[in-house]
């Protein structure tokens, strides 16, 4: 599997020792960046970067997922869901990595490197990777939901309220 890695700066050592570890599991790691620590970085060309080449893997039929770091992993998945086909989850634990398959088929994680030890990090996004989408109705309706209001600005079309 093709997997996207970004991080800022704070998730650099995490996505350096991450990369290692899934080349190591056979998959074909994709690095968006940083190349190298700068405190002031700005995390979400690095990030969006990320999920775009999510989407375009999976557009082209290429199996592909992605995986965020910073410092609380927030701002990385924010800025991974603005990527249209993008369904960004922030994990902290197993069973939020499981059910970001399971529940939204997510495609990309996010991890607060700040948050966790390696580790722990390393076994989410194993765990994230290993789960299956079940593709059971309700999810499947509510994931096109989601993606109706992203494309259109409606749900079920009909327009939700706006701000």
């Amino acid at each position: 599997m093709r997997i996207h890695v970004a991080t800022d700066h704070a998730g650099l050592e995490f996505s350096q020792q991450l990369q290692q570890h899934l080349r190591e599991q056979g998959h074909e790691v994709i690095d968006h960046g940083p190349a190298e620590y700068d405190a002031l970085d700005d995390y979400p060309s690095f990030c969006i970067n990320a999920a775009v080449g999510v989407a375009r893997d999976q557009r082209d039929g290429v199996e592909a997922l992605g995986v965020v770091f910073g410092g609380s992993g927030n701002g990385e998945q924010m800025a991974a869901n603005k990527v249209e086909g993008i369904r960004a989850a922030l994990v902290w634990n197993e069973s939020t990595a499981s059910l970001a398959r399971e529940h939204n088929n997510a495609n990309v994680i996010s991890i607060g490197a700040r948050q966790h030890p390696v580790e722990d990090a390393i076994r989410f996004i194993d765990l994230f990777i290993a789960t299956p989408f079940p593709g059971d109705e309700r999810h499947v309706r509510r994931i096109g939901q989601l993606g109706e209001y992203e494309r259109t600005g409606l749900i079920a079309g009909k327009q939700v309220d706006a701000i």
